[in-house]
Formats: C-alpha cells, structure tokens, sequence
C-alpha cells in the first residue's frame, strides 16, 4: 500500500504535506519544538525549549539542509527559554529567549554578535518577550507579550527608538501581542493574539488598520513576494495580500503551527507544538 497523499492550497498555490520532516539521526530527535526559520544559505533552523531548571541542556537550534539532512545544532550555553527566531534581510540571526527577557543576535555562522535587553532583567525593556522581525530599513521590532503589552523599536545598532501598546481591545492596544512581521513597505504586523486579530502600523507605531476573521493568531510570515501567511489555533493557515484581503486558507496541521517559515523554492515550514514535528508544505505549482 503505497504511502497516503496529502495536497492543500492557498489560492491557487497548492502544496504537498510532508511529515514529520525532516528525518532526524538516530540519537537526534527534536525536543519542545517551538519555531523554525529558513537562514541566508538555505538550512532549516529549528528552534527548541526545554525547562532549564528541571531538564539537561541541549542545544536550542537544530540545522537541516533544504533536503531535510541533520548539519549541526548548537546555542547549549546561550538560550535559557526559546519562543521564536527570525532571520535578518542581512542574515543575523535573532532568537527570543523569553524567560532571559532578551533577544539574542548571531551572525550566519552562528557566531554571537550581542542583545538586545538585560538578561534576567524583567521590564528593562522586555517582560517575557515574544517574537522579532528586522525591516528592510534594519530597525528591529520585537513583540513584548507574556508579561507586557508592547511593541519595542529599536534602530539597527540596538538603540531603542520607541515602545508603543498598552493592555486593552482598541486600536494599537493589545492582549498577548504574540507574533510580528514586517512588509517591505516597512508597515509593521503584530498578531494579537487573544484579540483575534492582525493590528497593522507605520513604521513609527501609527495604528493604520486591523484584519479579523482568526482565532488566536500565533504567527506571521511574510514570504520572498510580499505575501502575508497567518497561523492560528482553528487550526488553520491563511493566505494575505499585503492589503489585507483574503487569498486563500487550509489546514494542514492538527493543533495549529507555533511559527513558520518559507524558502526560496516557495516550500513552507511550520513548528508544531503538539504534537512535536515541523510539518513542510512542499510547493507545487
């Protein structure tokens, strides 16, 4: 019996799930998956938490080549509490370490570059942060939402610029701002997640609009061609213009994608939580 298909579409993409991928070496398996990330060569960043107080150390990023083949792993001494991880226009790599309240940088090589915040400093600025997103000018946006209700804008040397959000359901306020995302307009998207919405801003923090019709989005990814992709725990996964308007939804996850990625080829990746697996939607036309 041969092994059974599985064909979704977003619009008129469609995709072939590929699960679990990729296949791990014997004594290699994933642990605590939380986000997954493309990296200026092409691998496959896979981000993984652990409870540091009860449980071994391990490394927190796991590397795959475009083929799904184990490369290497490593940020064991860094990362105390990994959320989600993003890949900069320049190929610095930025990982949230949530329980730390910072955000790590890393060169292509996995080299560390610095922070932004203080580590195992709460409300300096971060209070279990959540998501990060580098815009094409280079100024970074982290999403603050665990413990605050905030957006953080910082220049491309780490200079805070501004803070904007407070707690609330109007516009520019916020309940778990969870994910963030950046056009290549320089219009900042945040997931607002227990508002079941996408809040839309100026570079500078302007609230500019607001797109509904989710259910606690959990991240935002824009592709290579200025498409907007949104995960939320229906569990679906949405298809955006850059102006909002719906292109076209699936489900190709049980329990909805924590983060999610896309390469070069269009193939998309998505972290699952529960249960623990990258789920890859392979590009078909």
């Amino acid at each position: 019996m041969s092994k059974p298909e599985l064909i979704v579409a977003l619009g008129e993409r469609r995709y072939a799930v590929e699960r679990p991928w990729p296949q791990t070496p014997e004594g290699r398996a994933l642990k605590g998956i939380t986000d997954v990330a493309v990296d200026s060569r092409g691998q496959v960043l896979v981000y993984q938490r652990i409870d540091s107080l009860v449980e071994a150390t391990i490394d927190a990023v796991a590397v795959f080549d475009a083929a799904g083949q184990w490369v290497g792993s490593w940020g064991r001494d860094e990362v105390v509490d990994a959320h989600s991880l993003s890949v900069a226009p320049d190929g610095r790599i930025l990982l949230i370490d949530r329980d730390a309240h910072q955000v790590l940088i890393f060169d292509a090589d996995f080299r560390p570059l610095g922070s932004l915040g203080e580590r195992h400093g709460p409300n300096r600025p971060f209070n279990h942060p959540t998501d990060v997103a580098v815009a094409p000018s280079g100024d970074i946006y982290v999403a603050d939402g665990y413990g605050a209700a905030h957006v953080h804008r910082f220049d491309a040397a780490g200079r805070l610029l501004q803070t904007w959000g407070r707690p609330g359901r109007g516009p520019g306020e916020f309940t778990t701002p969870h994910g963030i995302a950046v056009l290549p307009d320089g219009r900042v998207l945040v997931g607002d997640r227990e508002n079941d919405r996408v809040q839309v801003f100026t570079p500078e923090g302007a609230f500019l609009d607001a797109w509904g019709d989710f259910f606690h989005p959990m991240d935002i990814h824009v592709d290579a061609t200025g498409l907007v992709h949104v995960t939320d725990q229906i569990p679906r996964l949405s298809l955006l213009a850059p102006d909002g308007t719906l292109l076209g939804r699936c489900r190709p996850v049980l329990n909805g994608a924590h983060g999610m990625s896309s390469d070069k080829a269009g193939n998309l990746y998505l972290a699952e939580q529960n249960p623990n697996r990258v789920t890859r939607l392979r590009r078909l036309g």
